[in-house]
């Protein structure tokens, strides 16, 4: 039986994450493929948690947000952690996109989806994430920090801790964020 392969160090991705950073092409090779696997739980996680039909698939995801991803340019890449929560945004945005362009087709987009049978099945609105994309700027609007947290534990599959380090909190001020802005989008999104 073969041994799985090592996970990577957070040093050793924030060193080529800094590197990358400033301007070493090869770097960007050489961190592909040390954090792709972290990658697809991250597009799995997100589209999992997409509701009604789907045309994006998790690979289509995965390789648009990559795509966005190397054209970004001026970023000084901070460690780990803050590559997955941008990656976590920029994947955000994609599934957000989307959604609306789904809306927005000719094929009366926000139209509700029934089945032959409706006893069957419940009609399920494509706009379930444009909603919670909406009310996460709304958040943002009055409390940024809550809105990143919201992201970063959400989108992006980040822990407590890991979400401390990057917006520089205490893992309490991350539960309390976490618990306050839940309940914020909870009741926004239930109006």
């Amino acid at each position: 039986m073969e041994d799985a392969p090592a996970l990577p160090s957070p040093e050793e991705v924030t060193g080529l994450l800094k590197a990358w950073g400033d301007g070493d092409r090869g770097a960007l090779d050489r961190l592909t493929p040390l954090v792709m696997q972290e990658l697809k739980g991250i597009a799995r996680r997100q589209m999992r948690a997409e509701k009604g039909d789907r045309t994006l698939q998790t690979t289509a995801l995965l390789n648009e947000a990559w795509l966005r991803l190397v054209d970004v340019t001026n970023v000084s890449w901070q460690d780990r952690a803050h590559f997955f929560g941008i990656c976590a945004r920029i994947m955000r945005h994609v599934l957000v996109e989307a959604s609306r362009a789904r809306r927005a087709s000719k094929r009366g987009g926000d139209a509700l989806r029934v089945t032959f049978d409706e006893a069957l099945a419940a009609p399920v609105r494509d706009s379930d994430l444009v909603a919670v994309d909406e009310a996460l700027m709304a958040l943002a609007a009055f409390d940024e920090r809550k809105a990143r947290v919201i992201e970063l534990r959400f989108f992006g599959g980040l822990s407590v801790k890991e979400t401390a380090y990057v917006l520089n909190l205490s893992e309490q001020s991350v539960h309390r964020d976490w618990r306050l802005a839940r309940a914020w989008l909870l009741r926004e999104l239930s109006q």
